[in-house]
């Protein structure tokens, strides 16, 4: 039987974090969250209160606090009333759009809060710290690559992302704790905010508008949040992912134009405007997830098709959306 752990889950009301919250908590370890639950200046408020709510609904047992990981003392006192063993470090800025309009902010979250929050673990003698990375690391990519491939980030985000890997990296050098660093890719589902891919797509297709697709032949790797969860879960709690990197995605690249038509298809309305490709976004393709596979059994189980129509049978039931999208 697994050995119950203490885990602090920073960013624990976000997309992914509540859902890796409700997997923990289900196997019965002790779990406290941090969660500031910031628009980020860019997400509506009302949108965002709901999602809060509902998010919120689904790991109603768990002990949630609004205390910034940059706030030094706030931290300590997390620390020191939770005494966690592990940290899974999902607070972050979001995405590479929500950095370049206000990237000192970003900077604040991403590296001063980053930094603070591996004093504290430091301090405390936390044993194990997940960070949660981005595939952005990587720069411009072709399907398959692996975790030792080059990284050339294009843009803050992905800068700071990496970044943050070598701080890591660094505190576990240094024989603090061991680290696993996690680099997800387009993950979507579920409570998501609607600024987001396959979100406007879906949203768009259900109000009949226009989906506008920025490269037809660009492409994502596509992951269900389920499956991103399950494999961060993994990771946290294996005997085997000490100091060690992982591709946590679906591994199956799909054009954004196959993405748009899939999503047309789905709601039975809207039309495509294929666009130039968006300059400020590296091109992507799908990441080997085999190091995943191997050591802890990683096995993403939800295709596009089947995510995409999850996705939109809880929008077209959601009491925000259904009035969003007449």
């Amino acid at each position: 039987m697994e050995q119950r752990r203490k885990i602090l889950v920073t960013g624990g009301l976000g997309l992914i974090g509540h859902n890796v919250v409700q997997r923990l908590m289900a196997q019965g370890h002790e779990v406290a969250v941090t969660d500031i639950r910031t628009n980020y200046g860019l997400v509506p408020q009302d949108e965002l209160d709901y999602l809060m709510v509902e998010r919120r609904k689904k790991i109603p047992d768990a002990r949630v606090h609004s205390i910034d990981i940059a706030d030094q003392d706030g931290m300590d006192w997390m620390f020191k009333q939770y005494q966690p063993d592990t940290v899974i470090h999902l607070a972050s800025f979001p995405r590479q759009k929500v950095v370049n309009v206000n990237p000192m902010t970003g900077s604040q979250t991403m590296s001063e809060g980053l930094l603070n929050l591996l004093e504290a673990a430091k301090n405390h003698q936390v044993c194990k710290f997940i960070y949660i990375s981005s595939s952005m690391v990587y720069g411009d990519f072709v399907d398959d690559v692996t975790e030792d491939a080059e990284c050339s980030p294009q843009g803050q985000y992905g800068i700071m992302k990496l970044a943050g890997e070598w701080l890591v990296r660094d505190y576990s050098r240094r024989g603090f704790f061991d680290h696993v660093i996690i680099r997800p890719s387009a993950v979507y589902g579920e409570y998501d905010v609607e600024d987001r891919v396959v979100s406007k797509f879906l949203l768009t297709a259900m109000r009949n508008g226009v989906i506008k697709v920025n490269g037809a032949g660009e492409t994502l790797d596509f992951t269900y949040v389920e499956d991103a969860a399950d494999g961060i879960v993994a990771a946290a709690l294996g005997h085997n992912t000490a100091n060690k990197t992982y591709n946590i995605t679906k591994s199956h690249s799909r054009t954004l134009l196959d993405a748009a038509q899939l999503a047309v298809k789905i709601v039975g309305q809207g039309t495509i405007e294929v666009r130039d490709r968006d300059l400020d976004f590296p091109s992507r393709g799908a990441l080997n997830i085999d190091a995943a596979r191997k050591d802890f059994n990683f096995n993403p189980k939800v295709d596009v098709e089947e995510g995409f129509q999850r996705y939109y049978e809880w929008l077209k039931h959601s009491v925000y959306w259904s009035k969003k999208t007449v």
